[in-house]
């Protein structure tokens, strides 16, 4: 069947359907009802009581009547049961209802019930025909409500002509069935052509939720299946080089670290080394909270490269932060001669090209920088391991750019934006995960509390003392400039008002439309003491640990989402002093921002609050970026349906064990379907 072949579908019609995506009739088929009108639930009429959830009531019509006059008329109809009389009234469109009443039939109504002086009333119900009393059973149904749109109102598609449409695929088609028999009958699945006929007319609500959860389940099962696919083929294709810890490595963490490793990155590098000496290529993950101590387990992985006598590299997303790691390299590894350099996009061509060349002639051991590190122009002599910082800003495109460089380097991504598990279990599918949980010995908890702006005399005196002391502040605020829309204070209003409370002090001002060299100088200045009061927004989210910066002032804190709170929060508590982050809320706080100022005073643990603020914001908006490779699941949402998604995962991972080309006849449908939708996957994560 084609969609064409639909009744009364004009071409104004086929335009709305496209609009809503809607191509070919399995298209339709997956254009599932928003929610259901339940007309189940009839009640006697002298039970009646005014809510907000519509009921089901049968009658014999007792009057029919049109009141009111010209654009005021109505029609009112009274309806009794034997237990008491109902209002039925309409108002706009009335013409059309009064033939569906004629005194002395009986009729079924389903509608919400209000009380208009001594009669309970509903206003424009649904109604039908029916021949007594005892024929209401035929009217007891889950009617499916589906999405409408404005294309789809110009077009006049009602609701039950879309019903119609949807009955007459479902007549007139079987669809096939590609879930292996062994995964329906574990779970309890209905067919594919069942799941659709229990979507889209149901007997029972169960029946629709057990038809819901096989196409949750059909959705998470293929995504898995494709990231097993993705990983078994890097698998088998990439053999990496075999590097094992030698003297420099020795050397570093006997010698040169001045402090004990926590048991997060002691177990971190026991899994790094695992895979530098597997023979596969390395694709791994170390997830650390804000401050957990990633960056020496990265330095750590590289002098295991450099042992075996291959270069590394270290890229993060800002030069900013690709210098902060440039220079705690240096202080790290100059003492053992390591020759390390920074490329950056805006170096000059001359200083550039001797970096290049040093990174080609094998000279240079490590080379840190931004994306500029990885383009065509900068080839590596011996590259044996890369490791990308706050990978979640690259996108899954870029990274899986990096294991094509050289001769397949070892990768190790960072982040320190803890993913929830659930989270990870997609984005990260075709990655290794180690997490580094806990701080490094010396780093006090940061103290957070909430303040009022009745209460910010007694903060600015907090400052004040604290500045006296020799520490530094950070203050946040969420805009540039003063917006007319939210009532909110800019950076800039609060530059010159901390100017004139302190006069005494050096104070900066930085944001995003600062030139980067300018944001660098700020920073530069700010991380060697010379300014007291950094006044900043969100750029320095990511940024220069300045060991003494203690304070952080966030204004109208509950502007911000949870995990940025905590990214922010992560910017002090970076030294031995204890820290302290002020949450200063504007007036008016939603329930939200309540909650998320309530999470940020409660606890410090950034795997919690990215939980949290998954829940809030669901996972488009946590992650902020379509590059991710987060795939849009139709159906399931893999925060609320996160068992689903692990049962889906285990079963697709399992099979590609198993029948790694899906070739066993029992799979032969499953192939047939996963074939094109892998192919689109492949071309995204850059597997051929």
């Amino acid at each position: 069947m084609k969609l064409l072949d639909l009744h009364n579908l004009s071409q104004k019609r086929l335009n709305a359907l496209q609009s809503a995506g809607i191509y070919h009739p399995e298209d339709l088929l997956l254009f599932f009802p928003r929610r259901y009108l339940d007309k189940s639930n009839f009640k006697p009429i002298g039970l009646l009581r005014e809510s907000d959830e519509a009921v089901s009531v049968a009658g014999k019509v007792q009057s029919v009547n049109v009141t009111g006059y010209k654009s005021k008329k109505r029609l009112e109809v009274i309806v009794q049961d034997g237990s008491g009389s109902l209002k039925v009234a309409y108002f706009k469109g009335w013409k059309y209802f009064i033939n569906r009443y004629k005194t002395g039939e009986w009729v079924a109504l389903y509608g919400k019930v209000k009380q208009y002086g001594r009669y309970m009333s509903m206003a424009h119900p649904e109604v039908d025909q029916i021949s007594g009393p005892d024929d209401v059973d035929q009217f007891k149904t889950l009617t499916p409500i589906y999405p409408s749109n404005k294309h789809f109102s110009k077009a006049y598609i009602t609701n039950q002509l879309v019903s119609n449409w949807i009955q007459q695929i479902l007549n007139t088609t079987t669809v096939p069935e590609f879930l292996p028999e062994e995964i329906l009958d574990r779970y309890n699945f209905p067919t594919r052509d069942q799941a659709f006929r229990d979507i889209h007319k149901p007997e029972t609500k169960q029946q629709a939720r057990q038809a819901l959860e096989r196409f949750k389940y059909e959705e998470f099962y293929l995504f898995e299946l494709s990231m097993a696919k993705i990983k078994n083929i890097r698998i088998s294709r990439a053999d990496g080089k075999i590097l094992e810890p030698g003297e420099l490595t020795k050397k570093f963490f006997n010698e040169q670290l001045p402090f004990e490793l926590t048991d997060g990155q002691k177990n971190s590098l026991k899994d790094i080394r695992t895979d530098l000496q597997s023979g596969k290529q390395m694709n791994r993950l170390i997830q650390g909270d804000v401050g957990a101590g990633k960056t020496v387990v990265a330095i750590g992985s590289m002098l295991m490269a450099l042992d075996n006598g291959m270069q590394a590299a270290m890229m993060a997303p800002t030069e900013i932060l690709a210098e902060q790691h440039y220079h705690t390299i240096k202080e790290f590894l100059e003492p053992l001669g390591i020759n390390h350099r920074l490329i950056t996009g805006s170096q000059k061509t001359a200083l550039r090209r001797d970096i290049m060349s040093d990174i080609a002639g094998g000279t240079c051991q490590i080379a840190v920088g931004t994306h500029a590190i990885f383009q065509d122009k900068v080839e590596f002599n011996r590259l044996g391991l890369a490791v990308i910082d706050e990978q979640h800003r690259f996108g899954v495109k870029q990274r899986n750019e990096f294991l094509l460089k050289g001769d397949n380097p070892h990768l190790l991504v960072m982040s320190a934006t803890p993913i929830p598990r659930s989270l990870a279990m997609t984005i990260y599918s075709d990655l290794d995960i180690s997490i580094i949980e806990g701080l490094p010995g010396g780093r006090k908890p940061i103290k957070t509390a909430v303040r009022t702006d009745k209460e910010r005399p007694g903060v600015y005196n907090f400052i004040e003392e604290s500045i006296k002391k020799g520490d530094q502040v950070y203050t946040v605020y969420p805009l540039i400039e003063e917006s007319e829309a939210m009532d909110l204070k800019d950076a800039t209003m609060g530059f010159e008002k901390l100017k004139r409370r302190f006069p005494d002090f050096r104070i900066g001002l930085l944001h995003g439309r600062l030139k980067p060299e300018e944001k660098d100088g700020i920073m530069k200045r700010f991380s060697e003491g010379e300014i007291d009061i950094l006044v900043s927004t969100t750029v320095i989210e990511v940024g220069v640990d300045v060991p003494n910066a203690s304070i952080m002032i966030i204004e109208h804190a509950e502007r911000f989402g949870l995990s940025q709170l905590h990214q922010l929060r992560g910017r002090i508590g970076r030294g031995r002093k204890q820290s302290y982050c002020i949450l200063m809320p504007g007036q008016k706080l939603s329930k939200d921002g309540r909650y998320r100022l309530k999470m940020m005073i409660d606890t410090t643990d950034g795997f919690k609050i990215a939980e949290a603020d998954l829940k809030l914001r669901g996972p488009g908006d946590f992650l902020g970026t379509k590059q991710s490779g987060l795939p849009e699941f139709k159906f399931g949402d893999i925060l609320e349906d996160r068992l689903t998604l692990e049962k889906a995962k285990n079963d697709a991972w399992q099979i590609v064990r198993t029948d790694t080309d899906l070739s066993k006849p029992e799979h032969r449908s499953l192939k047939k379907v996963f074939k094109p939708y892998f192919k689109k996957k492949a071309e995204f994560f850059g597997i051929g």
